[in-house]
């Protein structure tokens, strides 16, 4: 069953669900774009890994293979006594993270055409994240590949882009030769997301991608109907939001 709501159903972002629901509106995006841009080009849903260092609450670092034990580790006869250390102390946890978004590559030379980033919580936080995002958007930005950026979120600050009207989510699509122009979507809560273009190469015809169809293959296929209207949208709606997205609250979720 499709998302009931219009446009971007609130309750898909709240802060413990996105990392599942983000993976799956990618998933369903590269369904979507693929057939449309087959067989000179592919769509590749990109993963990398980084270590972040930075995190200061001890972690555990991981947990042994292999445990080296003697007769005398276990309590009882033949114990040997533990010796106390002079101090204790934690080490810093190294946190180990995944970044997914789709590139558009060549088919024949396997260059990237196109990149689509689909925001997170952490790209619109003060932090390493957001700094880390910011620097690889700019590497795009002046390079000759095509962007497009897609912000679902209604929390957090927003990424540069100039002058932005008041807007609830945005899609942002930036043809590398029209650069520094770009093309943006601005959506309000209340109204239906778009079908946006996907640059490929100058002068050629561009698939579009409708990002609603995209939010409804996602919440059908993860079965969000049955668990995500237990608590109300995050970040909280205005009033006149609020009552407005309860009507569209399944009659089930909402006994």
């Amino acid at each position: 069953m499709p998302s009931p709501f219009p446009g971007m159903n609130p309750y898909l972002e709240q802060a413990g669900l996105w990392r599942g629901v983000h993976t799956r509106l990618l998933t369903d995006l590269q369904a979507l774009l693929t057939p449309q841009v087959v067989p000179r080009y592919f769509v590749e849903l990109e993963e990398s890994l980084y270590i972040d260092p930075t995190q200061d609450e001890p972690r555990l670092l991981g947990v042994a293979d292999v445990a080296v034990s003697a007769p005398g580790d276990a309590a009882g006869p033949g114990a040997t006594a533990t010796v106390p250390a002079p101090a204790t102390v934690t080490v810093p946890g190294i946190a180990r993270k995944k970044v997914r978004r789709l590139v558009v590559r060549d088919n024949s030379s396997l260059e990237v055409v196109t990149v689509l980033e689909l925001l997170s919580p952490s790209n619109k936080q003060p932090g390493a994240d957001r700094d880390r995002y910011v620097e690889k958007r700019h590497e795009v930005l002046t390079s000759r590949t095509s962007f497009i950026e897609l912000d679902l979120l209604r929390g957090g600050k927003r990424l540069p882009v100039r002058p932005l009207p008041t807007c609830d989510y945005y899609a942002l699509v930036s043809r590398w030769w029209e650069r520094p122009e770009m093309g943006l979507w601005p959506v309000h809560l209340r109204e239906p997301l778009p079908r946006i273009p996907v640059p490929l190469r100058r002068g050629e015809p561009e698939p579009l991608i409708d990002l609603k169809a995209a939010v409804d293959r996602a919440y059908d296929a993860a079965g969000y109907e049955y668990r995500i209207y237990r608590t109300a949208p995050e970040p909280p709606l205005a009033p006149a939001d609020a009552e407005w997205a309860r009507a569209f609250v399944p009659a089930a979720a909402a006994g």
